[in-house]
């Protein structure tokens, strides 16, 4: 998993749309990173129709990339991902949004956890909100957080959704 800077000037931005399992994902990206990945009923595609539908130029560069890595992790392939991506936020954010990298496929922590990780073991609450806000989602797995009390915990996608991904990495959490 490559992080990168926020670029010296703005480049060109695409926005593609991936089909998966869980519905379309679309993926916003310059030349150089993934600069967001938009789950199911949330973003772009929700707010502006069709502005996400891929046109007739196959994808290349990053986009390329997220696009194939999510495929191979939804037919099962793939445990981790190399495509670059850049996050903005404040530093609190990025250093949540880059402890999620480090939780392994198939495996989640607390919030609490989480927020020991980052240095900031009271501040399991603001982890969660950063957590919510996470820009790279599946890639940077905010869905493998869950709560202190192994309850599922909120997620962006909705909880069916967090359910399907934690499923689909061979996790099982009681129902409630």
């Amino acid at each position: 998993m490559r992080r990168l800077s926020p670029p010296a000037e703005l480049t060109e931005c695409s926005v593609a749309t991936v089909e998966s399992p869980i519905g379309p994902i679309v993926l916003e990206a310059d030349t150089e990173a993934v600069t967001r990945i938009w789950l199911p009923g949330t973003g772009p595609g929700v707010l502006a129709g069709p502005r996400g539908a891929p046109g007739p130029e196959p994808l290349d560069g990053p986009a390329a990339t997220a696009a194939a890595e999510l495929g191979e992790y939804f037919a099962g392939h793939r445990r981790g991902f190399s495509v670059p991506f850049r996050l903005g936020g404040t530093p609190f954010q990025r250093a949540v949004w880059t402890a999620l990298g480090s939780i392994p496929f198939g495996e989640t922590v607390s919030y609490r956890e989480l927020a020991e990780i980052v240095g900031r073991p009271s501040a399991f609450r603001a982890v969660g909100q950063a957590n919510g806000a996470n820009p790279i989602p599946i890639v940077l797995p905010c869905h493998r957080v869950i709560a202190a009390d192994g309850g599922i915990g909120g997620y962006g996608g909705g909880v069916a959704m967090k359910r399907a991904l934690l499923a689909l990495e061979g996790v099982e959490l009681p129902a409630r």
